[in-house]
């Protein structure tokens, strides 16, 4: 089944969290801190991979999650950090943030896409060693890993695409031009899927040819077949415009002709704009009047004009040959740039990281960052206490708790931590 959208969700590993240790050895007073430090959790990666050509496999497992970073250990041994979890998707696949639509990455080339990193691993207690503070009983958790809710969207990588309406003999050519082999019948959406195909010229250059399931009027609102693959049109760097000029199913050419180029327009502007030549195929059902009359209608919007018959590949090798040509001063396939992550201003970070509300005079602070670090902390050491101070007005949890009018002696509450506030 060919399947060309897919929605996933991954998340990056988790670092491992620091440890608190201290050293202890056989005639070595007071050795000192030495808890390592935790391994970073490992990366979501997205992989090229060839011998794919849909996202089917994604239909079936949508949660993808990165092994966790190992915690620290004693004797400063630091935690194993995760390898990347690899995610192979077929080239061409383009990666969007479902909640933005951002994009992120364009799987064209070969290289490997880091698209959520693992988090970093915790500091362990012998980093906050200091001679005023010999004795460290606290250490930094892991950061959590980065995690989205993606949709993958595959738009083909092709030199050529076939457009028109069904039943004009688009898989018929890419059969006789190339090896692909699609289902050929006299009935409409014959074809369901694009189909690639390698066109072969005697001058030693290739090009690749795609045949897109035919198009009706209204396929850039949903109406058809054809809607679900116009985005597979965007890619290609020149159209061939296949119209059945003899009109043997009564619709009349020049009206064809318009309604599949407006559709190009409305689904995407620049597809108006994309080089084209058109084919005016079944001319053997049609006089010669008929079809320079439509010659004269195409060439005079600017179009070269090959009347052929696809089925015996009559006249069809000019028009070839002017597609090579056209090829040879085009730009290359196109390729989507990832759009920039757009940044917070450093002062909006701290208190927009954290949720305040008041519940009978109790203040209720929640974040997921402050879970951890209270899991961190050793609230009967005064050291590790006066570090959680220090996270909390250095991050602006304070100063949030200021603004939403607490007043010193109010109760403040952090998951199952409760304190007075005090000025």
């Amino acid at each position: 089944m060919f399947i060309d959208i897919a929605k996933i969700k991954v998340k990056a590993g988790d670092g491992g969290d620091g440890a608190v240790a201290f050293h202890r050895e056989k005639f070595v007073a007071s050795g000192g801190p030495d808890g390592g430090d935790g391994g970073r959790g490992g990366d979501i990666v997205f992989r090229v991979d060839d011998n794919l050509s849909t996202l089917a496999d994604f239909r079936y497992k949508r949660k993808y999650t990165a092994e966790r970073g190992e915690n620290g250990r004693g004797k400063r041994c630091s935690g194993r950090s995760a390898q990347p979890l690899v995610i192979y998707v077929p080239r061409g696949t383009i990666i969007r943030d479902a909640e933005t639509g951002r994009l992120m990455a364009d799987l064209s080339e070969n290289e490997d896409v880091v698209i959520a990193k693992g988090g970093r691993g915790g500091w362990g207690n012998a980093h906050f060693a200091t001679p005023t503070r010999q004795t460290p009983r606290f250490a930094k958790p892991g950061t959590p890993g980065e995690a989205f809710d993606l949709q993958l969207e595959l738009k083909l990588l092709a030199d050529v695409g076939l457009v028109g309406f069904p039943n004009v003999g688009k898989s018929t050519l890419i059969s006789v031009v190339s090896e692909a082999k699609p289902n050929i019948a006299n009935y409409h959406f014959t074809t369901i899927t694009p189909v690639l195909g390698v066109v072969h010229m005697p001058q030693g250059m290739s090009f690749v040819m795609a045949d897109i399931p035919g198009l009706i009027e209204g396929a850039w609102e949903g109406v058809g077949l054809g809607h679900q693959f116009l985005r597979h049109v965007e890619r290609c760097r020149m159209l061939i415009h296949i119209v059945d000029v003899s009109g043997s199913e009564g619709r009349d050419p020049k009206e064809d002709f318009r309604i599949i180029n407006e559709e190009l327009r409305k689904f995407n502007p620049e597809l108006a704009e994309r080089p084209m030549v058109v084919a005016g195929n079944k001319c053997d059902l049609c006089d010669d009047e008929q079809v320079e009359d439509f010659r004269k209608f195409v060439e005079e919007q600017g179009y070269s004009f090959f009347p052929i018959m696809a089925a015996i590949r009559y006249d069809v090798d000019p028009m070839l040959n002017k597609v090579a040509e056209m090829l040879s001063t085009l730009p290359p396939v196109a390729r989507f740039e990832p759009e920039p992550i757009v940044v917070k201003p450093a002062e909006e970070f701290g208190k927009t990281d954290v949720q305040i509300r008041v519940e009978d005079d109790v203040y209720i602070v929640e974040g997921e960052w402050l879970l951890q670090l209270i899991n961190s902390v050793n609230f009967d050491d005064y050291e590790s206490l006066q570090y959680f101070q220090r996270v909390l007005i250095n991050t602006g949890v304070i100063d949030a708790l200021r603004n939403a009018g607490i007043n010193e002696g109010d109760t403040v509450s952090m998951y199952d931590l409760e304190f007075e506030f005090v000025n």
